[in-house]
């Protein structure tokens, strides 16, 4: 676990630093997910493409710490400016860290795909709402299970409104 925290800080760290390019930082949240929450990053690749990061928890759905990435393509909505659509894939890795009934916490993998829109204040705000759904592989309690990602066993699912800060 120390080794995927320490890895997303050095990916995070070299991507803020890389470049002066668009990029937001901020807080989102799981809607409709038992209250879900994650601290995102988005870098931007282009003015099309950026690639987003979220470290993550979600006590009620047993997700002691999760971590995604996805790559983005993003489009301006037509005559409606700050506006934007984006659709985006990526994976995202977790772990069950709440043993029980003598169960041993498990892992979790994800490969995950959304969609959303967002909306760009002139000053340095962004709004943006999505859905994200994926398709899994975990271990828990010493068995693999496959499953849609909307299962109990997983909480990525869901509808996912975020507010960033824009640098």
């Amino acid at each position: 676990m120390k080794k995927v925290i320490l890895s997303f800080a050095l990916v995070f760290g070299c991507l803020t630093f890389a470049n002066a390019q668009q990029n937001a930082l901020g807080v989102q949240f799981n809607v409709l997910n038992y209250g879900g929450i994650s601290v995102s990053y988005q870098h931007s690749l282009s003015n099309s493409n950026r690639l987003e990061f979220n470290l993550g928890t979600n006590v009620h759905r047993r997700t002691l710490l999760s971590v995604s990435g996805l790559y983005q393509w993003v489009w301006d909505v037509p005559d409606a400016r700050g506006f934007r659509w984006y659709a985006g894939t990526g994976v995202s890795f977790g772990s069950d860290g709440f043993a029980s009934f003598g169960r041993p916490p498990g892992l979790k993998m994800n490969v995950l795909g959304n969609i959303g829109f967002e909306y760009n204040f002139n000053f340095p705000l962004q709004l943006a709402f999505d859905y994200t759904a994926g398709v899994g592989i975990g271990r828990y309690w010493d068995t693999y299970n496959f499953a849609f990602h909307h299962n109990d066993n997983h909480w990525e699912s869901g509808f996912r409104l975020s507010a960033r800060w824009r640098f």
